[in-house]
């Protein structure tokens, strides 16, 4: 018996948000809204999206011992995520500087602060966490090393599950874990080296084309893999069977996008982890991912498993 359907293994960060009418140009200053400090980060948002909808989270992150981190917990402890896992102190409390223009498209810049101190002896002396965690799920806000460390740690037959964001070399051991391999169109294009701009860098020259990314995806290794696709929706792919799906995203008017992408892995980690097929898991994360842009902010906006369902 699993204690925890989602360990989550990841960032904790205060969001700093100013709305502006367009993001300044270089050497430009433009005036913003009034500054707005959210809970944020993408582990800690993962662990509320995934407890707000019902699964049982535990949050592995380290915060520093000052007012941003202790807003981080208390976000943590009232969505009814486990905070044993978070450890407290070495750095001030990580920060992502956040623009938000009025069709809901975001810029972040992180100073990581704490979660750089996550390494990887907090990953191996958290092993009763792992032990009773069915999947686990990382990003890159926290050093590499440590993200190797839990694909070494992670108990025998629980699945893994990275959002490699912000992007970096991924290692072999790291890749071949993944299951699935959650990207966007930008960190596709990184991971496969590819340039951005048209085309899918493999002989198309007509606009993006997510199966080929998908394909060669999986030739690096990972056992499937989800290409997020905004209002598209997104493209799952499976390198046991070969199989690439489109699964479509509802309609909705968007506010702001911040943290979407953190709902949607969350909610496809949490029904992977209660035993969907991989489609069936992104049919439903999509339309977390939707809910969670009707609403301005990361941790606020993410829906509960009713708000889903009248979607």
């Amino acid at each position: 018996m699993y204690d925890y359907d989602l360990l989550v293994v990841g960032s904790a960060n205060a969001d700093l948000v100013i709305g502006v009418e367009r993001r300044p140009a270089p050497g430009e200053t433009v005036l913003g809204s009034d500054l707005a400090v959210h809970p944020g980060g993408k582990g800690a948002n993962q662990a509320v999206a995934a407890a707000r909808l019902g699964a049982r989270t535990a949050l592995l992150a380290r915060v520093g011992d000052d007012a941003h981190g202790r807003l981080l917990l208390e976000s943590q402890r009232e969505a009814g995520v486990d905070t044993g896992g978070v450890r407290v102190g070495g750095a001030p409390t990580g920060v992502a500087l956040i623009t938000v223009d009025p069709s809901g498209d975001n810029s972040i810049v992180v100073s990581p602060g704490a979660n750089a101190r996550l390494t990887p002896k907090d990953v191996r002396d958290a092993g009763d966490l792992f032990a009773g965690a069915r999947v686990v799920s990382a990003q890159l806000e926290v050093p590499l090393e440590t993200v190797a460390e839990v694909v070494r740690t992670r108990a025998a037959g629980s699945r893994f599950v990275l959002n490699p964001s912000p992007p970096a070399p991924l290692p072999a051991e790291v890749l071949a874990a993944c299951d699935p391999l959650v990207v966007n169109e930008h960190e596709a294009r990184y991971v496969l080296g590819l340039g951005e701009g048209l085309g899918d860098g493999l002989g198309d020259t007509t606009g993006p084309a997510p199966e080929d990314w998908a394909r060669g995806l999986l030739a690096l290794g990972p056992l499937s893999v989800v290409v997020t696709l905004g209002a598209e929706g997104a493209l799952v792919a499976d390198g046991r069977t070969g199989a690439a799906v489109r699964v479509p995203a509802p309609r909705v008017d968007a506010v702001d996008t911040t943290g979407a992408g953190d709902a949607f892995t969350a909610a496809l980690a949490w029904r992977l982890s209660l035993g969907e097929d991989l489609a069936t898991a992104a049919a439903y994360a999509v339309r977390v991912g939707a809910a969670a842009v009707t609403k301005a902010g990361a941790q606020a906006s993410f829906p509960s498993a009713e708000e889903v369902s009248a979607l």
